[in-house]
């Protein structure tokens, strides 16, 4: 949860309801405050992921499936899961898994250097208390201080979507697989959901007018796509 309208910001979480309302599957969200996560997740059974340092952490999102009783953790293996037990429209397209799930590791590694800012904005949009959650668990990955001076940060994130830019300008069509939609676009799509939901408008602004306003319209292009426009 957040202080933004509707909640929602982070792009884990909407991955699983984008590619949920892309396959037409009913679902419901239940949002829970960030320092709550452990507590919340313990309750319901669900399993704690690895992070880089060896250590466990509840995260979020959980998938609970009442027609099949699994209880899926972690974005990539809920939508792992949604593919195999709901294939219809496939995000996986040409037994694409394992090409998108490097693909997704990929992507990250290249926009994570830029994340500075959008910590900081991230806090910001919290309430007191997951706010502190927020910094404790996140200056684990991103040391602070997080500060206004991060003009080094902004040209980290540019240089990344250049980079990104490039990986599209391979293919023929608007999608990372050319024609093909896939869970590749859901992931580009969710990270740039989370800056524009977080940032300030004029920030959010640059971001939109990098590479020829691409991403802004990859984010609209997904959203359409996935009826969440």
């Amino acid at each position: 949860m957040s202080n933004l309208p509707g909640n929602n910001f982070s792009p884990n979480p909407a991955k699983s309801r984008f590619i949920l309302s892309y396959k037409d599957i009913p679902f419901v969200t239940i949002w829970v405050e960030y320092s709550d996560i452990h507590i919340a997740m313990k309750s319901i059974g669900a399993k704690p992921i690895k992070r880089r340092d060896g250590s466990e952490v509840c995260t979020v999102p959980v998938l609970s499936d009442p027609n099949t009783g699994a209880l899926i953790t972690d974005s990539l293996e809920i939508a792992s899961y949604l593919e195999k037990t709901y294939p219809e429209k496939p995000i996986f397209p040409n037994n694409s898994e394992p090409l998108i799930r490097t693909f997704d590791s990929a992507h990250l590694s290249l926009i994570f250097p830029g994340f500075k800012s959008l910590f900081l904005r991230t806090m910001e949009a919290l309430g007191p208390a997951s706010a502190k959650f927020f910094i404790g668990v996140r200056s684990a990955d991103v040391p602070l201080p997080w500060d206004e001076n991060f003009d080094a940060d902004w040209k980290l994130l540019e240089k990344a979507y250049n980079t990104a830019y490039e990986w599209y300008q391979m293919t023929d069509g608007k999608w990372i697989m050319g024609d093909t939609f896939s869970y590749a676009d859901i992931i580009v799509g969710c990270w740039l959901l989370w800056h524009k939901r977080v940032l300030k408008e004029d920030e959010w602004a640059r971001i939109s007018s990098w590479n020829g306003g691409k991403w802004a319209q990859v984010l609209e292009d997904v959203e359409k796509q996935c009826k969440l426009a």
